[in-house]
């Protein structure tokens, strides 16, 4: 199924906007589908430094990377960071499985 997309309008350093275009012309691609690849990668970085950084847990780095719990596990893994599993990603993980079965 599609995901929903919504038109955002943004302004950008000149400096930003040539590294951009650069970009989607190196990869062939616009310039929109260039700036979701780049928000999709810079929300896995932010869910990888907040949860090295123990400012989330499991789940909710997983949530603001757009991944899986199990797809963080494997990214964690990828990047040397250990998954150090609190109680709470264990709380998580029984709700979610309440509100699955």
């Amino acid at each position: 199924m599609a995901k929903t997309q919504k038109t955002v309008s943004i302004r950008l350093e000149s400096e930003d906007y040539n590294f951009l275009r650069d970009l989607a012309e190196a990869d062939k691609e616009d310039l929109s589908t260039a700036l979701r690849d780049l928000v999709a990668r810079g929300r896995v970085l932010l869910g990888l430094e907040r949860y090295r950084e123990g400012r989330a847990s499991l789940s909710k780095a997983a949530e603001v990377a757009g991944l899986s719990v199990s797809e963080m596990m494997d990214t964690l893994a990828v990047h040397g960071i250990d998954a150090n599993l609190r109680v709470e990603d264990y709380r998580e993980s029984l709700q979610t499985l309440r509100e699955i079965w």
